[in-house]
């Protein structure tokens, strides 16, 4: 089982930059497919971006690509998500998600994840 805990959030304007944490519980982190997910109010929770398990893969949604960046770091038992040239639209509260079966290509509905972290909001100002 793995425990995750998200932070980095907040306010910033558009076009501006951030930068999310996950910092994972237990000793088999490289174990896990990591991920971000995003729901807006009112919107179904939406996925952003994925890394493999040693980190050398990712895969990002439309919407984030050339903006966004994940990264993971085993030996830290923390991913991350760079967030720059952020638009109102990118407004939600981020996940932090992980799974032992999926991969980095396959870890894209919400509905098949196994570890969910609490949240944290980014709000974009326009």
């Amino acid at each position: 089982q793995v425990q995750l805990v998200e932070s980095g959030g907040g306010l910033v304007q558009s076009g501006g930059t951030l930068r999310l944490s996950c910092a994972a519980s237990g000793r088999t982190f490289s174990s896990y497919t990591m991920g971000w997910f995003r729901q807006a109010p009112g919107k179904e929770r939406d996925f952003v971006a994925s890394i493999s398990r040693g980190g050398g893969y990712t895969y990002y949604a439309d919407s984030v690509k050339g903006r966004f960046t994940i990264s993971k770091d085993n030996a830290k038992n923390t991913v991350f998500l760079q967030m720059n040239s952020l638009k109102p639209e990118d407004t939600a509260v981020y996940y932090c998600a992980a799974d032992r079966f999926l991969t980095h290509d396959t870890m894209t509905k919400a509905g098949r994840i196994d570890y969910w972290g609490q949240g944290t909001q980014v709000t974009v100002s326009s």
